[in-house]
């Protein structure tokens, strides 16, 4: 099911959305191009928070690239599938904004949504793969 390929895409984009955020803050506070990793304790708390998760994105891609993956070789075609793909992706983007806003419950909750999602979808292929 190519599903599973555009939420690979979607969530490979959505890494960079909090970095957007960081931009802003590092043009707000002017840009030091000759350290720009230590600008960061001269950021405003929403921009640390915005690295944090740009940082976390990274992360959790990868396992979800390999669940989406395994689910697409294994030709899993369900729509729990389906669903654990696109929650996944629904789940990040409001990760990083529940992050950057600083509302630690339901960016907890955010990730664990796109966690039970990787793990659904590493589940179903490995079934799809024994049957």
């Amino acid at each position: 099911m190519t599903i599973f390929l555009y939420c690979i895409a979607a969530a490979a984009g959505l890494i960079y959305l909090p970095f957007l955020v960081v931009g802003y803050a590092r043009w707000s506070v002017g840009y030091d191009m000759s350290a720009p990793r230590a600008m960061f304790d001269k950021l405003p708390a929403y921009a640390q928070r915005a690295t944090w998760a740009h940082q976390n994105s990274f992360e959790t891609f990868m396992i979800f690239a390999v669940a989406a993956l395994m689910a697409y070789i294994t030709n899993v075609n369900s729509a729990v599938a389906v669903v654990a793909a696109i929650a996944f992706v629904v789940a990040r983007l409001l990760y990083s904004i529940f992050y950057i806003l600083n509302i630690p419950l339901l960016r907890s909750l955010m990730f664990a949504i796109s966690s039970v999602g990787s793990a659904t979808l590493f589940f179903l292929s490995i079934v799809q793969a024994n049957n």
